[in-house]
């Protein structure tokens, strides 16, 4: 090769090189004028809970009371679990489980602990249980309670 088709051959080189460079500064320059400096709608809502999505509970039904327990893992121990139960009338009964957070604290060790619920309602067999943490819809995994089992004296060792 001679000297005019190396330095054809480099400058083509470094004229696609600043090319992609400069296009990429120009799709960045978009998308910050896009979003106007501000971060997603998914990350300022973040919350320590998120990664909650999905409960195991034993699930009691004794003399038309329904009765479901579990435990949530909770990322610190100052993370108070409530549990209470909204029954809308309709047959079957659709029955709303919703499971919120209080805290109180100002500094709180950052480990993981696990918090008991215990939620009883009254309604058909055959109703149909959802749940809601902290205001989102979560999924409900609910293990039949064995024959002879009761709430008062059930100990959690759910898998699946």
């Amino acid at each position: 090769m001679t000297e005019r088709t190396v330095g054809i051959l480099v400058g083509v080189f470094v004229f696609v090189v600043v090319g992609m460079f400069a296009f990429a500064y120009l799709q960045q320059s978009r998308v910050d004028k896009e979003n106007n400096g501000t971060e997603p709608e998914d990350t300022q809502n973040a919350t320590a809970y998120d990664n909650i999505t999905r409960v195991d509970a034993k699930h009691f039904y004794i003399d038309g009371t329904h009765t479901v327990a579990g435990e949530i893992m909770m990322p610190t121990p100052c993370d108070l679990l409530e549990a209470d139960a909204v029954v809308a009338e309709s047959m079957p009964e659709q029955v709303t489980i919703n499971f919120t957070v209080i805290n109180n604290a100002e500094m709180c060790a950052q480990v993981v602990t696990p918090q008991r619920f215990l939620v009883s309602f009254d309604a058909s067999e055959d109703a149909s249980v959802d749940a809601t943490f902290e205001g989102r819809d979560i999924e409900l995994n609910l293990v039949p309670a064995a024959e002879g089992e009761t709430p008062e004296e059930f100990e959690l060792y759910i898998k699946g």
